[in-house]
């Protein structure tokens, strides 16, 4: 009986029996004429290979008392015939309720293939989300290296961003040490512009001192010119008395005349000296006076365009200044909106990331329960292998020893009643082979029961031919029964050897199956290692970029 069977609404023979528990088929043994390990569901009329060899057996034993029916007197083949009736009674509630056992059984079976459809299906979705990891994985890594790519661009745009800062500082402090040089030059332009004007109004008291000293000094020539004039008016006037006098008494006195010219003359030379003496010092010194006053006011007017080009260089540099501190405090904004947005960016893919490794860890969680559970599936399923090999052995082993021991007891049959039991027999069998058909058994054990059911429609016929002829003697009866005993037990024993055969090759095959699930477990577990190591590589790589950017 093979593990794969033939079923019109049930294709999978071996569907039927996973998760189902054990069902351990009792021993019945119908007094001493046989036992049965299986029956045939009591909504049909068919009898199974069982009743045939109860009947058969019943045959061989009943064979065996009318064979001595001419020695007995009536009432003793009366009360053999009440227990034959008694006998077929118990028999047939027996088989009754072993076809109802069997119907339950066959009920059974029939719920376990769902159940193993059902087991079917959910394995195959398990198979699926196993292989939805590694689509998971890629998308995964996918999503991880476009968001380095990110952060490495990010990076680089900062680090563009800092040497830009560091280039701006550096023209900052070309732009304040300039500040200061101006500074300084305007205040020593300032500190020049005092000491000029303080040279101005130090030259402008001199020259008001001098105008003043030339009003003084023009004063004083005029005062000294109306004096000499004065004088002079005095003198002529002393010369015109004194000459009237020596006109007057020109005998009695001396001639004056030449005296007083002589002094006049030299007065008027004296005068006319003075004079000529203060022009030229009031000319010299105004002279000077007049070319200090231009030096001055050449160097006043210097100093005033000096001072407005260090007003209009100031005021250019305190705009360019402005300017640049305005540029600069622009650029520290956007920088620190930059730093912020980064921040930002790197939290959110770090976010990211940790959700993605939480989803990793789950589904890899996830798909060590599937696995777990796939191997608890297989192991429940290796065992119920076990235990259909188990049955179907028995119940090969029980069908031939029932087939061929109902050919053993048809040979050994009374000749009266051998066409009775042969009719219910080939009745039996017939229906039995529907049951087996409506019940939909496995190929292999149908085909068996097909090949044994030609065999004793062939031995039945023979038997009638023989009888027909001649009934045999008592102990070529007995040689033929145990000639077709020990054929039947030299065919059970080959039917048992094929099953064990043939259940071995199912474990064999289970457990290269349990071997293969293994080496792709085993290989489950391995990417997931690997995995485990690669995401701990990232976190440090990840850890050694934050800590570089604090550094920075």
């Amino acid at each position: 009986m093979s593990s794969y069977g033939y079923d019109p609404f049930f294709p999978s023979y071996k569907r039927r029996y996973a998760e189902s528990p054990r069902i351990h088929v009792s021993v019945r043994s119908g007094g001493g004429f046989g036992s049965a390990r299986s029956a045939y569901s009591s909504l049909s009329a068919p009898v199974s290979s069982v009743s045939v060899r109860r009947s058969y057996a019943t045959s061989s034993a009943s064979g065996s008392l009318l064979h001595s029916v001419d020695s007995l007197d009536l009432s003793q083949v009366a009360a053999i015939s009440n227990d034959l009736k008694s006998i077929r009674s118990q028999e047939r509630a027996q088989l009754q309720d072993l076809n109802d056992r069997f119907a339950c059984f066959i009920e059974r079976v029939h719920e376990l293939e769902q159940q193993n459809k059902v087991l079917e299906a959910e394995l195959l979705v398990l198979r699926q989300k196993h292989a939805e990891p590694s689509r998971f994985r890629a998308l995964y890594e996918q999503e991880i290296r476009e968001l380095r790519l990110a952060a490495e661009e990010a990076t680089s745009e900062k680090q563009a961003l800092q040497g830009e800062r560091e280039s701006l500082e550096e023209t900052l402090r070309g732009l304040q040490a300039r500040y200061e040089e101006e500074v300084l030059s305007r205040e020593d332009a300032e500190a020049r512009l005092l000491e000029v004007r303080k040279g101005a109004d130090e030259a402008a008291l001199a020259r008001a001192e001098l105008e003043k000293r030339v009003d003084s000094l023009l004063d004083e020539l005029a005062f000294l010119k109306k004096v000499h004039e004065e004088e002079l008016a005095e003198l002529q006037a002393q010369i015109q008395y004194a000459h009237l006098s020596v006109e007057m008494d020109v005998s009695a006195k001396p001639d004056l005349s030449a005296a007083l010219r002589d002094i006049r003359a030299q007065y008027e030379k004296l005068a006319a000296r003075n004079m000529q003496n203060a022009e030229e010092w009031f000319r010299s010194r105004f002279t000077v006076l007049s070319e200090s006053a231009a030096k001055n006011t050449d160097a006043v007017r210097a100093a005033k365009d000096e001072v407005s080009e260090s007003r209009r260089l100031l005021k250019a540099k305190t705009l360019e200044i402005e300017a640049t501190r305005g540029m600069n405090e622009a650029l520290e904004k956007q920088l620190q909106e930059l730093e912020e947005k980064q921040s930002a960016d790197i939290s959110a893919l770090q976010d990211t990331i940790n959700k993605l490794e939480n989803e990793l860890r789950t589904t890899k969680s996830e798909m060590a329960r599937y696995l777990k559970e796939y191997q608890d599936l297989l192991n429940v399923k290796m065992a119920l292998d076990i235990e259909i090999a188990a049955y179907r052995k028995l119940l090969e082993g029980e069908e031939t020893r029932l087939s061929f021991t109902s050919v053993g007891s048809i040979t050994s049959g009374y000749s009266q009643t051998a066409p009775t039991f042969g009719r219910s027999a080939y009745s039996g069998l017939q229906s039995s082979s529907y049951l087996m058909t409506t019940r939909s058994f496995p190929t292999y054990y149908s085909s068996h029961v097909q090949e044994e059911q030609i065999e004793i429609e062939e031995t039945i016929e023979a038997a009638k031919a023989g009888e027909a002829k001649a009934a045999p003697a008592e102990e070529g009866e007995e040689e033929e029964k145990e000639e077709g005993e020990e054929e039947a037990g030299e065919e059970a024993e080959e039917e048992e050897e094929g099953a064990k055969e043939e259940s071995e090759e199912a474990k064999e095959g289970e457990e290269e199956e349990g071997e293969g699930e293994e080496t792709a477990a085993e290989e489950g577990e391995e990417a997931a290692e690997e995995a485990a190591e690669e995401e701990k590589e990232e976190k440090e790589e990840k850890e050694e970029k934050e800590a570089a950017g604090k550094e920075e």
